[in-house]
C-alpha cells in the first residue's frame, strides 16, 4: 500500500522548505528512521528521516524546488519494506518513528517487532541505530560507522559524546559507508568541455536563500551608510584588565561583547533603530526586546545567529552566549530559534574587518552595524600626534524610517560608551 508522506510543520511561521538534497532515490528500499532528505527552511537545514519503511515509489519534488508545508513530499510502498533489524540495545523492540519540531528533527517512541538478518551491510544496520539526525550527520563527518558505537544516552541512544570518544570505531577505508551528507551550499561540479572547463555551482540551499534576502533588502529598504572613527584605547586597556580577572575562570573576552553592550544601550536611547515597518498596518513597530543578530561566515555561507535578550546580560554572559552560538553554527547544530527573531544586527569580521563597508540591512530590520578591526594608527590626542587604538564603525540604515542625523547620533552614543568605558562596562563584567 502506498503511503504519502507530507512535509510537516517544522517550525512556527514556516510555510515551505527547499529540497537541498535527496538521500534516497526512486526504487530504493528504505527503513524507518533512515535519513531521507535534507530540507532548508529560513537558514536552518533539517534532515528528515523516513517515517516508514518500504520502497520509494516517487520523489514529488526535485532538488532545488520548494515544497509547501502539507504537500506530499514522497510516496513509499509499505508492502515492499525490508525486514526490520533489531536495535542492539532495545531487547527486541526498536525505536523508529520520527517527528520534526522547531527546525530540528527529534525522535519519538514507536515500537515494531524486531528481527535480525545476517549479512546486512553496516550502512543498513546504521539506519536502525537509535540516534538523532544531528548525531548521524556528525558520525558521517567524523568517518565513524555509527552501527559500531555503543550508545550511552537514554534507551541506548548514541550521542555526540559517544562519537567523540577516542574508542569510537572509524569506517574502514574502502569499506561500506553511509551516504555522506552535503552542505546546503553544494560543492562545485566540473563540467567537461573541449576547452578549459568552467565550474558550475548549483544555485540553491543557503546561497539562494542569502541571495533572496539580500535582493529583497536592497529592493525594499532605502539604504544609507554612515561611518565614524572610534578611539578604542581605553577599551583595549579595560579588556586586558578584565581578562586578567577572569583568567582563573578560563574566560577570555573579545571586543564584541563590549560593542554589543554599548549598542544595546544606544538602542534604548534611539528606539527607532530597533524597529521594523509593518506595511499592512501602516505602522512603525519599535521593539522593546533586544535580540541582536550576529552575522557570521560559515563554509556554507552567511548565517545570522541571534543573541536573545542582550539587554539582560552582563559582558561575561554575552561572551558565553556568543561562544555557544558560534559553536552551534559552526557544527550545523543551531536550532531554528537560534537563527531567527533578531531586532538589530551586527556584522564583524574581527581581524579581517577592513577599513569600512556598506553592510546590507537584515530585512525587515531598519539598521545594521558594521564593526571593523582595531589597529594602532596615528591620531591627534590632547593636541599631540600619538599612536592610538582606532576602529571604524559603519552603519547602514533604512532611510525611509531613520534620518541620517539620527543614525549619526546613534553611532555617537556607541562611540561615547566605547571611548569612555565606565560603569556601563565595569558593572557588567
Amino acid at each position: 500500500m502506498a503511503y504519502e508522506f507530507k512535509l510537516p510543520d517544522i517550525g512556527e511561521g514556516v510555510v515551505e522548505g527547499e529540497i537541498v538534497r535527496w538521500l534516497v532515490k526512486q526504487g530504493d528500499v528504505v527503513r524507518a528512521d533512515q535519513p531521507m532528505v535534507e530540507i532548508m527552511t529560513d537558514k536552518a537545514t533539517v534532515e528528515i528521516p523516513a517515517p516508514r519503511g518500504g520502497r520509494v515509489l516517487k520523489l514529488m519534488f526535485d532538488e532545488g524546488q520548494l515544497c509547501p508545508v502539507g504537500k506530499v513530499l514522497i510516496a513509499i510502498d509499505e508492502n515492499d519494506a525490508a525486514p526490520p533489524v533489531a536495535s542492539p540495545v532495545s531487547h527486541g523492540r526498536a525505536v523508529v518513528a520520527a517527528q520534526v519540531v522547531s527546525g530540528a528533527t527529534a525522535i519519538k517512541s514507536a515500537t515494531v517487532p524486531a528481527a535480525s538478518r545476517a549479512g546486512d551491510q553496516a550502512a543498513t544496520a546504521g539506519a536502525e541505530v537509535l540516534a538523532t539526525p544531528a548525531t548521524r550527520k556528525l558520525a558521517r563527518e567524523l568517518g565513524i560507522d555509527i552501527a559500531t558505537v555503543t550508545g550511552t544516552g537514554p534507551g541506548g541512544r548514541v550521542t555526540s559524546d559517544d562519537l567523540r570518544n577516542p574508542g569510537a570505531a572509524r569506517a574502514p577505508q574502502g569499506g561500506p559507508t553511509r551516504v555522506a551528507s552535503t552542505p546546503a551550499f553544494a560543492p562545485p561540479t566540473l563540467v567537461s568541455s573541449a576547452a578549459a572547463a568552467d565550474v558550475r555551482v548549483p544555485f540553491r540551499g543557503l546561497r539562494r536563500r542569502i541571495a533572496e534576502n539580500m535582493a529583497r533588502s536592497k529592493h525594499e529598504a532605502a539604504h544609507f551608510t554612515y561611518v565614524e572613527e572610534i578611539d578604542c584605547t581605553q577599551l583595549v586597556g579595560l579588556r586586558a584588565k578584565a581578562n586578567e580577572r577572569l583568567a582563573a575562570a578560563s574566560i577570555k573576552l573579545s571586543y564584541l561583547p563590549f560593542i554589543i553592550k554599548a549598542t544595546v544601550d544606544a538602542l534604548k536611547r534611539f528606539p527607532q533603530l530597533n524597529a521594523f515597518l509593518d506595511d499592512k498596518a501602516g505602522e512603525i513597530v519599535q521593539r522593546r526586546e533586544y535580540h541582536v543578530g550576529l552575522a557570521s561566515a560559515t563554509d556554507e555561507g552567511l548565517v545570522v545567529p541571534v543573541l536573545r535578550h542582550a539587554d539582560r546580560r552582563s559582558v561575561v554572559d554575552l561572551a558565553r552566549e556568543i561562544m555557544r552560538l558560534a559553536a552551534a553554527t559552526k557544527s550545523g547544530k543551531a536550532a531554528r530559534e537560534d537563527l531567527t527573531g533578531s531586532t538589530f544586527t551586527i556584522t564583524s569580521l574581527g581581524a579581517l574587518g577592513g577599513v569600512m563597508a556598506t553592510p546590507i540591512i537584515n530585512y525587515p530590520e531598519v539598521a545594521i552595524l558594521g564593526v571593523h578591526k582595531i589597529s594602532k594608527r596615528p591620531a591627534v590626542f590632547e593636541d599631540k600626534i600619538v599612536i592610538r587604538d582606532l576602529m571604524n564603525l559603519s552603519i547602514s540604515v533604512d532611510h525611509r524610517l531613520v534620518d541620517g542625523h539620527d543614525a549619526a547620533r546613534f553611532v555617537a552614543a556607541i562611540k561615547e560608551s566605547i571611548e569612555s568605558p565606565g560603569l556601563l562596562f565595569l558593572d557588567s563584567i
